[in-house]
């Protein structure tokens, strides 16, 4: 016999309408690496499939904000699946922004405590996961800055929210062009309009207009 030592851990529960229920312990050893749920208060939340107008908005934002944020040397952004470990807690937001000040809340495999910022993008089943569930919550961590963006066919709504000296959510409003400038991101900005392209704007170009590089180096990235 083996002299390493295992873990026991619980059995999952199920209530009548099927929800799961375990401890956090048996979450994390449950969903492993790369399945898509949250566990809020004991409950396990497992997401439906994704489309791909989701996962593309997600991809093209997730792109954009790392060009801009590795230029910066800003701090971190990371996508889904990847966790942000709260109080009562463990989601796994579309997108995170973490800030250089605040890395050290960076774990290999999770991120306890708030991000600086964090984009969700609606799918099906998760309008009011993102719009209330989500939005208390957030605030309450001391999210600094929270996005939601519905891209589905007839709504197209982007959100943004932007924590006051009180620590409450306040709505950001777009300039006269239809562009949101980021308060966590000093420079980083970005026309609503692009969120609801087929296919996206090319990230490089975008980039070389957000932080002025050359006419010659935005020849470079659209020849590329």
């Amino acid at each position: 016999m083996s002299g390493a030592m295992s873990t026991v851990v619980e059995a999952p529960t199920q209530s009548v309408d099927r929800s799961l229920f375990m401890s956090y312990e048996a979450y994390r050893a449950w969903v492993g690496e790369t399945a898509m749920a949250e566990w809020v208060d004991g409950e396990v939340i497992v997401f439906m499939p994704l489309k791909r107008i989701h996962q593309e908005l997600v991809g093209f934002l997730y792109a954009l904000l790392r060009a801009f944020v590795d230029y910066h040397h800003a701090g971190k952004v990371l996508m889904a699946p990847f966790e942000m470990r709260l109080s009562h807690s463990a989601r796994e937001p579309d997108i995170l922004f973490v800030a250089q000040e605040h890395l050290s809340r960076l774990a290999e495999t999770r991120l306890e405590g708030p991000a600086d910022l964090v984009v969700e993008v609606i799918s099906d089943d998760s309008e009011r996961r993102d719009r209330v569930d989500k939005f208390n919550e957030y605030m309450e961590a001391g999210v600094r800055e929270y996005w939601v963006i519905d891209p589905r066919s007839g709504r197209k709504q982007a959100d943004f929210w932007v924590m006051d000296e009180q620590g409450r959510y306040l709505a950001a409003r777009v300039d006269e062009a239809g562009a949101y400038h980021s308060s966590v991101l000093n420079g980083f900005w970005l026309r609503v309009d692009w969120l609801w392209q087929d296919p996206h704007p090319n990230v490089q170009l975008l980039f070389a207009e957000m932080v002025g590089l050359s006419d010659e180096v935005k020849r470079a990235f659209e020849g590329g």
